[in-house]
């Protein structure tokens, strides 16, 4: 297989909760609105250290979606979605972004949240943006 490369973020950094491979900037962070069926999510610009998945359409809380789970390339563990296509205009904005799930995640801090258990959550998506 060969040796892994991995990049290396300055600053505040967010990572994987089980491996601690650096994934985002606190700085790429477009919005922290976004919900997942764990809880909390943010939308970020980029994201480093993830191997795409599969393509899928996902109905969402905002409308169907084209997207792709995403996989820590450190160990493995799906850490959010790319959004690949929106299929309503409005949504378009989030082509080419990234969410990573904060329950699967561990914060600039080090802190790590918990799954919510909100039974009304049913989708993956943004409240207000």
């Amino acid at each position: 297989m060969g040796r892994l490369f991995l990049m290396h973020l300055d600053g505040n950094v967010y990572s994987c909760k089980h491996c601690k491979t650096h994934l985002g900037l606190a700085g790429d962070i477009i919005s922290k609105a976004f919900h997942s069926k764990h809880g909390k999510a943010y939308l970020f610009h980029k994201v480093v250290n993830v191997t795409p998945g599969v393509k899928e359409d996902r109905m969402m809380m905002t409308g169907m979606h084209t997207v792709c789970d995403i996989f820590c390339v450190g160990c493995g563990a799906i850490v959010g979605w790319k959004y690949e296509a929106a299929h309503e205009k409005s949504q378009r904005y989030k082509e080419g972004k990234y969410i990573l799930e904060r329950f699967k995640v561990s914060g600039p801090d080090g802190s790590q949240y918990w799954i919510a258990h909100d039974p009304h959550l049913v989708g993956s998506d943004a409240d207000d943006v």
